[in-house]
Protein backbone atom coordinates (compact mmCIF):
# COMPACT_ATOMS: atom_id res chain seq x y z
CA UNK A 1 0.00 0.00 0.00
CA UNK A 2 2.82 2.40 0.89
CA UNK A 3 4.62 1.78 -2.40
CA UNK A 4 1.38 2.36 -4.33
CA UNK A 5 0.85 5.69 -2.60
CA UNK A 6 4.46 6.64 -3.28
CA UNK A 7 4.14 5.85 -6.96
CA UNK A 8 0.94 7.84 -7.41
CA UNK A 9 2.13 10.89 -5.43
CA UNK A 10 4.09 12.45 -8.33
CA UNK A 11 1.07 12.06 -10.62
CA UNK A 12 -1.21 13.73 -8.08
CA UNK A 13 1.28 16.56 -7.63
CA UNK A 14 1.44 17.09 -11.39
CA UNK A 15 -2.35 17.14 -11.67
CA UNK A 16 -2.61 19.60 -8.77
CA UNK A 17 0.04 21.86 -10.37
CA UNK A 18 -1.77 21.90 -13.72
CA UNK A 19 -5.13 22.51 -12.03
CA UNK A 20 -3.87 25.45 -9.96
CA UNK A 21 -2.12 26.93 -12.99
CA UNK A 22 -5.19 26.56 -15.19
CA UNK A 23 -7.57 27.99 -12.59
CA UNK A 24 -5.57 31.08 -11.64
CA UNK A 25 -4.18 31.94 -15.07
CA UNK A 26 -7.44 31.06 -16.81
CA UNK A 27 -9.50 33.18 -14.41
CA UNK A 28 -7.21 36.17 -14.92
CA UNK A 29 -7.25 35.85 -18.70
CA UNK A 30 -11.04 35.49 -18.84
CA UNK A 31 -11.54 38.40 -16.46
CA UNK A 32 -9.23 40.54 -18.58
CA UNK A 33 -11.08 39.56 -21.75
CA UNK A 34 -14.44 40.39 -20.15
CA UNK A 35 -13.15 43.77 -18.96
CA UNK A 36 -11.46 44.58 -22.26
CA UNK A 37 -8.01 44.73 -20.63
CA UNK A 38 -6.53 41.46 -21.88
CA UNK A 39 -3.27 42.16 -23.69
CA UNK A 40 -2.94 45.71 -22.32
CA UNK A 41 0.79 45.81 -23.13
CA UNK A 42 0.60 43.51 -26.14
CA UNK A 43 -1.69 45.94 -27.94
CA UNK A 44 1.09 48.54 -27.69
CA UNK A 45 3.47 46.06 -29.32
CA UNK A 46 0.84 45.44 -31.98
CA UNK A 47 0.43 49.13 -32.76
CA UNK A 48 4.21 49.48 -33.04
CA UNK A 49 4.31 46.63 -35.54
CA UNK A 50 1.55 48.29 -37.54
CA UNK A 51 3.50 51.54 -37.60
CA UNK A 52 6.38 49.61 -39.13
CA UNK A 53 4.06 48.22 -41.81
CA UNK A 54 2.68 51.71 -42.46
CA UNK A 55 6.20 53.23 -42.52
CA UNK A 56 5.40 55.58 -39.65
CA UNK A 57 7.57 56.76 -36.77
CA UNK A 58 7.99 53.97 -34.23
CA UNK A 59 8.20 55.98 -30.97
CA UNK A 60 6.08 58.74 -29.45
CA UNK A 61 8.57 61.29 -28.09
CA UNK A 62 5.84 63.33 -26.38
CA UNK A 63 5.53 60.68 -23.66
CA UNK A 64 7.25 61.51 -20.36
CA UNK A 65 5.86 58.88 -17.99
CA UNK A 66 5.63 55.10 -18.32
CA UNK A 67 2.52 53.05 -17.65
CA UNK A 68 -0.14 54.56 -19.90
CA UNK A 69 -2.03 52.49 -22.48
CA UNK A 70 -0.59 52.00 -25.94
CA UNK A 71 2.97 53.13 -25.23
CA UNK A 72 5.84 51.18 -26.79
CA UNK A 73 9.10 51.21 -24.80
CA UNK A 74 10.99 48.33 -26.38
CA UNK A 75 13.87 48.15 -28.87
CA UNK A 76 12.91 48.14 -32.58
CA UNK A 77 13.45 44.36 -33.02
CA UNK A 78 10.39 43.72 -30.82
CA UNK A 79 8.19 45.49 -33.35
CA UNK A 80 9.57 43.18 -36.05
CA UNK A 81 8.79 40.14 -33.89
CA UNK A 82 5.14 41.17 -33.84
CA UNK A 83 4.75 41.77 -37.59
CA UNK A 84 2.84 38.48 -38.23
CA UNK A 85 0.36 39.39 -35.47
CA UNK A 86 -0.13 42.87 -36.95
CA UNK A 87 -1.71 41.25 -40.01
CA UNK A 88 -4.52 39.79 -37.89
CA UNK A 89 -7.58 41.34 -36.20
CA UNK A 90 -6.55 42.67 -32.74
CA UNK A 91 -8.81 40.30 -30.82
CA UNK A 92 -7.52 37.20 -32.59
CA UNK A 93 -3.94 38.45 -32.35
CA UNK A 94 -4.34 38.98 -28.60
CA UNK A 95 -5.61 35.46 -27.98
CA UNK A 96 -2.88 33.91 -30.13
CA UNK A 97 -0.21 35.96 -28.37
CA UNK A 98 -1.57 34.96 -24.96
CA UNK A 99 -1.39 31.30 -25.96
CA UNK A 100 2.12 31.85 -27.35
CA UNK A 101 3.54 33.37 -24.16
CA UNK A 102 1.96 30.69 -21.98
CA UNK A 103 3.48 28.12 -24.33
CA UNK A 104 6.86 29.88 -24.11
CA UNK A 105 6.74 29.60 -20.33
CA UNK A 106 5.82 25.90 -20.53
CA UNK A 107 8.76 25.21 -22.87
CA UNK A 108 11.02 27.18 -20.53
CA UNK A 109 9.97 25.02 -17.61
CA UNK A 110 10.56 21.89 -19.70
CA UNK A 111 14.13 22.83 -20.60
CA UNK A 112 15.25 23.87 -17.12
CA UNK A 113 17.98 21.46 -15.93
CA UNK A 114 16.10 20.40 -12.81
CA UNK A 115 14.28 17.32 -11.58
CA UNK A 116 10.73 16.51 -12.62
CA UNK A 117 9.09 17.47 -9.34
CA UNK A 118 10.79 20.88 -9.45
CA UNK A 119 9.28 21.50 -12.86
CA UNK A 120 5.81 20.76 -11.54
CA UNK A 121 6.51 22.88 -8.47
CA UNK A 122 7.48 25.76 -10.76
CA UNK A 123 4.20 25.45 -12.67
CA UNK A 124 2.29 25.36 -9.38
CA UNK A 125 4.12 28.43 -8.06
CA UNK A 126 3.58 30.25 -11.36
CA UNK A 127 -0.14 29.65 -11.07
CA UNK A 128 -0.13 31.15 -7.58
CA UNK A 129 2.21 34.00 -8.56
CA UNK A 130 0.61 37.40 -9.09
CA UNK A 131 3.60 38.62 -11.17
CA UNK A 132 3.23 35.68 -13.57
CA UNK A 133 -0.56 35.84 -13.83
CA UNK A 134 -0.38 39.61 -14.33
CA UNK A 135 2.34 39.26 -16.99
CA UNK A 136 0.11 36.89 -18.96
CA UNK A 137 -2.91 39.16 -18.58
CA UNK A 138 -0.89 42.13 -19.86
CA UNK A 139 0.56 40.10 -22.72
CA UNK A 140 4.05 40.94 -21.47
CA UNK A 141 7.30 39.56 -22.92
CA UNK A 142 8.33 38.16 -19.52
CA UNK A 143 7.45 34.54 -20.38
CA UNK A 144 9.60 34.80 -23.53
CA UNK A 145 12.51 36.06 -21.44
CA UNK A 146 11.87 33.17 -19.05
CA UNK A 147 12.30 30.77 -21.97
CA UNK A 148 15.49 32.48 -23.18
CA UNK A 149 16.99 32.51 -19.69
CA UNK A 150 16.07 28.83 -19.23
CA UNK A 151 17.77 27.98 -22.55
CA UNK A 152 20.91 29.83 -21.48
CA UNK A 153 20.88 28.04 -18.13
CA UNK A 154 20.52 24.57 -19.62
CA UNK A 155 23.06 25.05 -22.40
CA UNK A 156 25.48 27.48 -20.81
CA UNK A 157 28.36 25.20 -21.86
CA UNK A 158 27.38 25.57 -25.52
CA UNK A 159 28.70 29.01 -26.54
CA UNK A 160 26.53 29.35 -29.62
CA UNK A 161 23.32 28.58 -27.79
CA UNK A 162 24.25 30.70 -24.78
CA UNK A 163 25.39 33.63 -26.92
CA UNK A 164 22.29 33.53 -29.10
CA UNK A 165 20.00 33.42 -26.05
CA UNK A 166 21.79 36.41 -24.49
CA UNK A 167 21.52 38.36 -27.73
CA UNK A 168 17.83 37.55 -28.12
CA UNK A 169 17.10 38.63 -24.55
CA UNK A 170 18.97 41.92 -24.95
CA UNK A 171 17.20 42.62 -28.25
CA UNK A 172 13.81 42.17 -26.60
CA UNK A 173 14.70 44.19 -23.50
CA UNK A 174 17.97 45.97 -22.83
CA UNK A 175 18.43 44.59 -19.28
CA UNK A 176 19.38 40.98 -20.23
CA UNK A 177 22.43 42.47 -21.91
CA UNK A 178 23.96 42.36 -18.41
CA UNK A 179 24.57 38.68 -19.10
CA UNK A 180 27.33 39.79 -21.46
CA UNK A 181 29.17 41.15 -18.41
CA UNK A 182 28.63 37.84 -16.64
CA UNK A 183 29.83 35.86 -19.68
CA UNK A 184 32.95 38.01 -19.99
CA UNK A 185 33.68 37.81 -16.24
CA UNK A 186 33.29 34.02 -16.31
CA UNK A 187 35.57 33.82 -19.37
CA UNK A 188 32.87 32.62 -21.77
CA UNK A 189 34.38 34.74 -24.51
CA UNK A 190 33.09 32.63 -27.40
CA UNK A 191 29.54 33.14 -26.13
CA UNK A 192 30.22 36.88 -25.91
CA UNK A 193 31.41 36.89 -29.51
CA UNK A 194 28.34 34.97 -30.69
CA UNK A 195 26.03 37.36 -28.81
CA UNK A 196 27.74 40.38 -30.34
CA UNK A 197 27.57 39.00 -33.88
CA UNK A 198 23.93 37.91 -33.58
CA UNK A 199 23.03 41.20 -31.97
CA UNK A 200 24.71 43.27 -34.67
CA UNK A 201 23.04 41.33 -37.47
CA UNK A 202 19.59 41.83 -35.96
CA UNK A 203 20.32 45.47 -35.12
CA UNK A 204 21.27 46.21 -38.72
CA UNK A 205 18.18 44.42 -40.05
CA UNK A 206 15.85 46.16 -37.60
CA UNK A 207 17.44 49.53 -38.34
CA UNK A 208 16.83 49.13 -42.06
CA UNK A 209 13.24 48.00 -41.56
CA UNK A 210 12.11 50.52 -38.93
CA UNK A 211 13.20 53.85 -40.34
CA UNK A 212 16.97 53.98 -40.21
CA UNK A 213 19.40 55.15 -37.54
CA UNK A 214 17.02 57.90 -36.42
CA UNK A 215 14.77 55.22 -34.92
CA UNK A 216 17.49 54.35 -32.41
CA UNK A 217 17.95 58.01 -31.49
CA UNK A 218 14.19 58.19 -30.93
CA UNK A 219 14.40 55.09 -28.77
CA UNK A 220 17.15 56.56 -26.59
CA UNK A 221 15.22 59.81 -26.24
CA UNK A 222 12.09 57.95 -25.26
CA UNK A 223 14.03 55.96 -22.64
CA UNK A 224 15.36 59.18 -21.11
CA UNK A 225 11.83 60.53 -20.96
CA UNK A 226 10.24 57.58 -19.15
CA UNK A 227 13.00 55.90 -17.11
CA UNK A 228 13.07 57.84 -13.85
CA UNK A 229 13.87 55.11 -11.26
CA UNK A 230 12.75 57.27 -8.33
CA UNK A 231 9.52 59.13 -9.02
CA UNK A 232 7.79 56.91 -11.63
CA UNK A 233 4.47 55.71 -10.13
CA UNK A 234 4.01 51.98 -9.44
CA UNK A 235 7.76 51.42 -9.74
CA UNK A 236 9.38 48.95 -7.33
CA UNK A 237 13.09 49.77 -7.44
CA UNK A 238 14.81 50.22 -4.08
CA UNK A 239 15.09 53.96 -4.70
CA UNK A 240 11.43 54.25 -5.68
CA UNK A 241 10.30 52.37 -2.58
CA UNK A 242 12.47 54.63 -0.40
CA UNK A 243 10.89 57.65 -2.09
CA UNK A 244 7.40 56.25 -1.58
CA UNK A 245 8.19 55.75 2.11
CA UNK A 246 9.11 59.38 2.53
CA UNK A 247 12.77 59.72 1.56
CA UNK A 248 13.79 62.76 -0.47
CA UNK A 249 14.76 62.35 -4.12
CA UNK A 250 18.45 62.78 -3.34
CA UNK A 251 18.46 60.17 -0.58
CA UNK A 252 16.39 57.80 -2.73
CA UNK A 253 18.81 58.27 -5.63
CA UNK A 254 21.75 57.44 -3.35
CA UNK A 255 19.97 54.28 -2.21
CA UNK A 256 19.27 53.34 -5.82
CA UNK A 257 22.88 53.90 -6.86
CA UNK A 258 24.24 51.98 -3.86
CA UNK A 259 21.99 48.99 -4.53
CA UNK A 260 22.93 49.03 -8.23
CA UNK A 261 26.66 49.04 -7.47
CA UNK A 262 26.26 46.19 -4.97
CA UNK A 263 24.30 44.17 -7.52
CA UNK A 264 26.90 44.70 -10.25
CA UNK A 265 29.65 43.74 -7.81
CA UNK A 266 27.76 40.57 -6.90
CA UNK A 267 27.46 39.60 -10.58
CA UNK A 268 31.19 40.02 -11.18
CA UNK A 269 32.20 38.27 -7.95
CA UNK A 270 29.82 35.34 -8.44
CA UNK A 271 31.08 34.87 -12.00
CA UNK A 272 34.51 34.19 -10.53
CA UNK A 273 33.78 32.16 -7.37
CA UNK A 274 30.27 30.66 -7.58
CA UNK A 275 28.95 27.57 -9.30
CA UNK A 276 28.29 28.24 -12.99
CA UNK A 277 24.52 27.83 -12.71
CA UNK A 278 24.38 29.98 -9.58
CA UNK A 279 26.42 32.79 -11.12
CA UNK A 280 24.28 32.70 -14.27
CA UNK A 281 21.05 32.96 -12.29
CA UNK A 282 22.50 35.76 -10.17
CA UNK A 283 23.09 37.66 -13.42
CA UNK A 284 19.49 36.93 -14.46
CA UNK A 285 18.13 38.36 -11.21
CA UNK A 286 20.52 41.31 -11.41
CA UNK A 287 19.40 42.12 -14.96
CA UNK A 288 15.97 42.92 -13.55
CA UNK A 289 17.15 44.62 -10.36
CA UNK A 290 19.24 47.05 -12.39
CA UNK A 291 16.28 48.09 -14.50
CA UNK A 292 15.35 51.75 -13.87
CA UNK A 293 11.73 50.65 -13.93
CA UNK A 294 11.04 47.50 -11.91
CA UNK A 295 7.43 46.57 -12.50
CA UNK A 296 5.76 43.96 -10.29
CA UNK A 297 5.35 41.46 -13.14
CA UNK A 298 9.15 41.30 -13.56
CA UNK A 299 9.17 39.16 -10.41
CA UNK A 300 7.86 36.20 -12.43
CA UNK A 301 11.48 35.66 -13.51
CA UNK A 302 12.36 34.80 -9.91
CA UNK A 303 10.82 31.40 -10.62
CA UNK A 304 14.14 30.51 -12.29
CA UNK A 305 16.42 30.95 -9.24
CA UNK A 306 13.71 29.47 -7.03
CA UNK A 307 13.67 26.34 -9.23
CA UNK A 308 17.45 26.07 -8.87
CA UNK A 309 17.24 26.42 -5.07
CA UNK A 310 14.49 23.80 -4.91
CA UNK A 311 16.61 21.47 -7.02
CA UNK A 312 19.43 21.90 -4.51
CA UNK A 313 17.07 20.75 -1.74
CA UNK A 314 16.18 24.16 -0.24
CA UNK A 315 12.41 23.97 -0.12
CA UNK A 316 12.12 27.17 1.89
CA UNK A 317 12.73 28.93 -1.45
CA UNK A 318 9.00 28.70 -2.20
CA UNK A 319 8.57 31.61 0.21
CA UNK A 320 10.11 33.95 -2.39
CA UNK A 321 7.33 33.65 -5.02
CA UNK A 322 4.63 33.04 -2.42
CA UNK A 323 5.42 36.44 -0.88
CA UNK A 324 3.88 38.01 -3.99
CA UNK A 325 1.14 35.44 -4.46
CA UNK A 326 -2.25 36.33 -5.91
CA UNK A 327 -3.72 35.08 -2.64
CA UNK A 328 -1.88 37.85 -0.78
CA UNK A 329 -2.11 40.62 -3.37
CA UNK A 330 -4.50 42.72 -1.29
CA UNK A 331 -2.02 42.89 1.61
CA UNK A 332 1.33 42.68 -0.20
CA UNK A 333 3.33 45.87 0.47
CA UNK A 334 5.32 47.39 -2.40
CA UNK A 335 8.58 46.72 -0.55
CA UNK A 336 7.94 42.98 -0.96
CA UNK A 337 9.10 43.17 -4.58
CA UNK A 338 12.64 44.53 -4.16
CA UNK A 339 12.96 42.33 -1.07
CA UNK A 340 11.98 39.26 -3.11
CA UNK A 341 14.62 40.09 -5.72
CA UNK A 342 17.20 40.75 -3.02
CA UNK A 343 16.34 37.51 -1.22
CA UNK A 344 16.71 35.50 -4.43
CA UNK A 345 20.04 37.14 -5.23
CA UNK A 346 21.47 36.56 -1.74
CA UNK A 347 20.10 33.03 -1.45
CA UNK A 348 21.57 31.87 -4.77
CA UNK A 349 24.90 33.50 -3.95
CA UNK A 350 24.99 31.91 -0.48
CA UNK A 351 24.03 28.45 -1.70
CA UNK A 352 26.18 28.64 -4.82
CA UNK A 353 29.51 28.99 -3.02
CA UNK A 354 32.46 26.71 -3.93
CA UNK A 355 32.02 24.44 -0.94
CA UNK A 356 28.72 23.24 -2.46
CA UNK A 357 30.02 22.21 -5.87
CA UNK A 358 29.71 18.54 -5.06
CA UNK A 359 26.11 18.98 -4.07
CA UNK A 360 25.27 20.75 -7.33
CA UNK A 361 26.88 18.01 -9.40
CA UNK A 362 24.72 15.45 -7.61
CA UNK A 363 21.60 17.55 -8.19
CA UNK A 364 22.29 18.06 -11.89
CA UNK A 365 23.07 14.37 -12.31
CA UNK A 366 19.65 13.56 -10.89
CA UNK A 367 17.81 16.08 -13.07
CA UNK A 368 15.29 14.67 -15.45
Amino acid sequence: MTSARTSIAPLLFAVAAIAVFAIFVGASVLAGAAAGTLGFDFLAYLEAARRVLDVHRLYDLTVHQAGAFGLFYYPPPVALLLLPFALLPPSLATWLWTAAIVGAFAVGVAVMPVSGWVRWATILLAGLSWPFVYAVKLGQVGPILFLLFAIGWRWMDRPRVLGASIAAGALIKIQPGLLLLWAAASRRLEAVAVAVVVGLVVLVASTLLTGGVSTWFDYLTMLRNVSDPITTPHNFTAGAIAYQLGAGTTAAAVIQLTVSLLVIGTVVLSARISMPAASYLIAVVASQLLSPLLWDHYAMLLLLPVAWLLNQGYRWAIVIPLATSTLLISVTPPVAYPLAFGAALIAVFAVGTPRRRGKERMAVAGAV
